[in-house]
């Protein structure tokens, strides 16, 4: 009987099905290669990504669809359903011989095949057919191709789901799978598009017009054709009474009533976010996909984002990311030639509260939009980096303390230093260029001995040069690894050259947050995490990525790397204008790479690090002669561009939070100098530039 059925079915929809050229064995075939399985199919949903405070950041799909219960759903939109599409659905069983005869009667008067025989289980095969096939065309088109085998297929899994399921659960199901047009996917999503309320607060009028929707979405499109969708609404309603599950009066009134369409325009993907937070949920999505918490393979992972229903908690803290944008923004102007990035990094989780940056996300270049995330490495939706300049400094004096080196090491720091040989993990580096290659300072009254402390506040360039020789490349590098720093920002592996402690290798401000974040947490180093926690949308838990923290260097070297990072923020440092309103202790350090093309400024208190870059996106604008937010600048440095981003996003990040004090060593200032007249007097410490002319 049910490939009899099948055949006439096949017949109702291919008046030639004798032309298809499939033989019994054809068939037979057919019934094996059928899967059991149709009772819980994992149906696409849309996820929603929430901040730290509950917030939602955006709503995310590849359709438009909330799976929700029978509980859930109207009692007017499962009649009404029922009523138009499969009238006797509780009285047959997987198909409808009377149903089937009555169409082929009426096909066979009309001459046509206007008149289909399909029940609603076996529509919901062919939906489930559909949204397995994805966003392949090619699959999709076959699971809607209209032949003989096909629909045997279909009305064999339809004959094993009506024994398995109870008719309530294949329609709940039904609900949840079906398209409504202008891209909602089942009842609830359907509901709130046209009228921004929940399914089960629909009334009878309500629910008709989307019961109707079903047979021909563009058709009966409220938007577009409201009275072939008022008409199609009505016959719904006059189908309801016919079946008596709405009275005579209920229909009247029903009828009566408009439309009401309250309709919610699709707000989908990471371009919906505000607040700047768009670059940010994009690099959830790219957590998703790559992390091995979501999946062993990329394809697995790119399941588990497209087929969504997840809720995802994020560590973004509102508050820190307005604090963040709201500086990035009233800085440095969208038209302007440069942009500015803002990270900040949690020390002690790795937690990323904030990622900014002026120009917004989008795919607009005329509103200089932008996709590319310039707070991340490239393998996280961001670009190749930028060179650091002199905030990788504090590396290599990491490196120096850890190998035993002490906090008052001096060096002789001449004005300009051929770049000597330098042992790394494989061999030895040799200045071989002809001429051979020289690191100047960036003033010509820039000449030692310094010690640690000035030779940091001042970032004398020679001074950790020689430092670098002394303890070796191989040990630079292995602490950069053990601060995060693996490979540059466009994923090319570090290289061991001199130039490396002057910041040459590109990195991404998420990078550099996070480095100074171990700096603020006393040498613990933790892996950045986006997530907090996931559940799926019926309230299970999804494994998250675990953060994972390791002491990267001890303590007592966290104290003397605080100590000497103050004082780039005291006195004669580069840092000096930038102390917060609130006076709390802050270490950091200014950077500015060749030619200006980039200027940074990182720094910390013992709650938050913040790393700001101020540059040309794809890295090729020098900042001399420019313009900045209406400002004209003869040339730009880390302690005046990006410099007073960073001190506005940390001063509204931490307004109102508890002043703590970074633990720190004592380390004694260098003894005063002979004077170079020959007097016999002495002086302090070399003059320097002011602070705005330093890097």
């Amino acid at each position: 009987m049910s490939v009899v059925s099948g055949v006439l079915l096949a017949g109702i929809a291919l008046p030639a099905a004798g032309g298809v050229g499939l033989a019994a064995k054809d068939t037979a075939e057919g019934f094996d290669e059928v899967p059991d399985d149709f009772k819980t199919p994992p149906l696409t949903q849309a996820t929603q990504i929430f901040d730290a405070k509950g917030g939602l950041i955006a709503k995310v799909y590849e359709r438009d669809r909330t799976v929700i219960t029978a509980d859930q759903m109207s009692p007017f939109m499962r009649h009404a359903q029922v009523d138009i599409e499969d009238a006797r659905f509780y009285e047959h069983g997987a198909v409808d011989l009377k149903g089937v005869l009555r169409a082929i009667s009426k096909n066979a008067e009309s001459g046509t095949t206007a008149q289909g025989a399909s029940t609603l289980t076996q529509q919901y095969v062919k939906n489930v057919n559909v949204e397995q096939a994805g966003d392949d065309r090619d699959a999709v088109l076959e699971a809607q191709r209209k032949t003989l085998g096909r629909k045997i297929q279909e009305l064999k899994v339809a004959i094993k789901l009506e024994e398995d399921l109870p008719k309530d659960q294949i329609l709940t199901n039904y609900l949840n799978i079906t398209y409504y047009g202008n891209g909602a996917y089942g009842v609830e999503a359907a509901s709130r598009r046209y009228f921004g309320k929940s399914n089960k607060d629909l009334t009878v009028a309500e629910a008709a017009m989307l019961a109707g929707l079903v047979q021909n979405p563009s058709q009966y499109d409220p938007k577009l054709h409201p009275q072939a969708a008022q008409n199609r609404r009505d016959t719904v309603i006059d189908k309801m009474v016919e079946n008596k599950h709405i009275t005579a009066d209920q229909a009247k009134e029903a009828k009566a009533a408009p439309l009401g369409l309250n309709y919610q325009a699709p707000q989908n993907g990471c371009i919906t976010a505000q607040a700047g937070m768009g670059f940010f949920c994009d690099y959830v999505r790219h957590v998703v996909k790559q992390d091995p918490a979501f999946g062993k393979s990329a394809d697995e992972r790119k399941k588990v984002w497209n087929t969504g229903g997840l809720n995802i908690h994020t560590t973004l803290d509102p508050d820190k990311q307005a604090a963040a944008q709201n500086a990035a923004t009233s800085n440095v102007r969208v038209t302007d030639s440069v942009s500015a990035a803002v990270s900040m990094v949690e020390p002690g989780t790795g937690k990323i509260l904030a990622m900014a940056q002026t120009r917004p996300y989008g795919l607009d270049s005329n509103k200089n939009q932008t996709v590319v995330n310039l707070n991340v490495d490239s393998a996280m939706g961001g670009g190749n980096g930028f060179q650091p300049g002199s905030t990788f400094k504090p590396v290599v004096a990491a490196a120096a303390l850890e190998a035993g080196l002490s906090a008052t090491q001096e060096y002789s720091s001449p004005n300009k230093l051929e770049y000597p040989t330098m042992k790394t993990c494989e061999g030895t580096w040799k200045n071989e260029a002809r001429p051979r290659t020289v690191v100047p300072n960036e003033s010509a009254n820039e000449k030692g001995p310094y010690q640690l402390k000035e030779a940091m506040a001042l970032s004398v360039n020679t001074y950790f040069v020689q430092m670098e020789q002394e303890i070796g490349l191989c040990a630079v590098k292995q602490m950069a690894n053990k601060l995060g720093i693996t490979t540059r920002a466009s994923g090319k592996p570090l290289e061991e050259v001199p130039a490396m402690a002057l910041g040459v290798e590109e990195m991404s401000p998420l990078t550099m947050a996070n480095v100074y974040a171990t700096f603020a947490a006393q040498g613990t180093h933790c892996t950045p995490i986006a997530i907090n926690k996931i559940t799926t949308v019926d309230g299970k838990d999804v494994p998250v990525p675990a953060g994972h923290c390791e002491q990267a260097f001890s303590e007592s070297t966290a104290r003397a790397l605080n100590t000497v990072l103050n004082g780039v923020t005291e006195n004669n440092g580069t840092g000096a204008a930038l102390n917060l309103e609130d006076n709390r202790q802050i270490a950091g350090k200014t950077g500015t790479s060749d030619h200006k093309k980039a200027a940074w400024f990182n720094g910390y208190t013992p709650q938050l690090a913040t790393a700001v870059w101020l540059g040309g996106p794809d890295g090729g604008v020098e900042m001399r002669d420019i313009t900045i937010n209406g400002k004209h600048r003869t040339e730009v440095f880390g302690a005046d561009g990006p410099g007073p981003i960073w001190r506005d996003a940390m001063d509204q990040a931490l307004k109102g939070t508890p002043k703590q004090s970074l633990p720190m060593a004592d380390i004694p200032d260098p003894a005063p100098r002979p004077n170079p007249t020959g007097t016999g007097a002495t002086t302090a410490p070399p003059a320097t530039t002011p602070p705005a002319q330093q890097h």
